[in-house]
């Protein structure tokens, strides 16, 4: 089971999930991208950046 970048808690990811899919650790609430499929690998998800009307 992947385990979050930030606070180690394990983090159910879904069978049918796909790279780039962005998933919530469920102690901490970060955000977290998935970066690999087999096995599964996670990362903190970018944060979004304002694009100020562009």
């Amino acid at each position: 089971m992947p385990k979050c970048p930030e606070c180690d808690a394990d983090v159910t990811v879904g069978a049918d999930a796909v790279k780039g899919e962005i998933v919530a650790c469920p102690d901490c609430g970060a955000e977290l991208e998935v970066t690999e499929i087999s096995p599964v690998a996670l990362a903190l998800a970018p944060e979004e950046e304002e694009d100020w009307g562009e």
